[in-house]
C-alpha cells in the first residue's frame, strides 16, 4: 500500500514539493550563511519525494532551536502555509485524505527542520 501511496504522491504533488524544495535549497547555498537552509531544504525535498512509510520526529535542543526560530521566520511559515492549504484541497475528496495527512506532515517539518529525524516504518 505505501508503494501505491508513494506512486500516486509522486504525480500528484511530490515531483512538484522536491522541485521547488530543491530549487530553494539551490539559491540558499549560494550564499555561506544561507548552506545550513539549504542542506534543510534538500532534506525535506527528499521526504517529499516518498513520504509513505516514513516517521518524522521533531528534535530538540537549544541550536536547534535556535535555527528553527531563524527558519520560520524566514522561510517557514510561508513553507508550512503552502503544504496546508494543499492539505485542504486534498481533503475535499475522500480520496485525497490520506495524501492531505501527508501534506500535514510536510508543513510539520517545513516549520522545525533542525533537529528532525526522518526514519522508515
Amino acid at each position: 500500500m505505501k508503494l501505491l501511496g508513494n506512486i500516486i504522491w509522486f504525480f500528484a504533488s511530490g515531483l512538484w514539493a522536491w522541485i521547488g524544495w530543491t530549487l530553494a535549497g539551490l539559491v540558499l547555498c549560494l550564499t555561506i550563511i544561507g548552506i545550513p537552509f539549504g542542506l534543510q531544504c534538500f532534506k525535506i525535498g527528499r521526504f517529499g519525494l516518498f513520504p509513505f512509510g516514513k516517521q518524522i520526529e521533531i528534535g530538540q535542543g537549544l541550536g536547534s532551536l535556535l535555527l528553527n526560530i531563524i527558519w520560520i521566520l524566514l522561510l517557514g511559515w510561508e513553507l508550512a502555509l503552502m503544504h496546508l492549504c494543499s492539505a485542504f484541497i486534498l481533503c475535499l475528496t475522500i480520496i485525497g485524505i490520506p495524501f492531505a495527512m501527508q501534506s500535514i506532515k510536510m508543513a510539520g517539518i517545513s516549520l522545525f527542520p533542525f533537529g528532525a529525524t526522518i526514519y522508515q516504518v
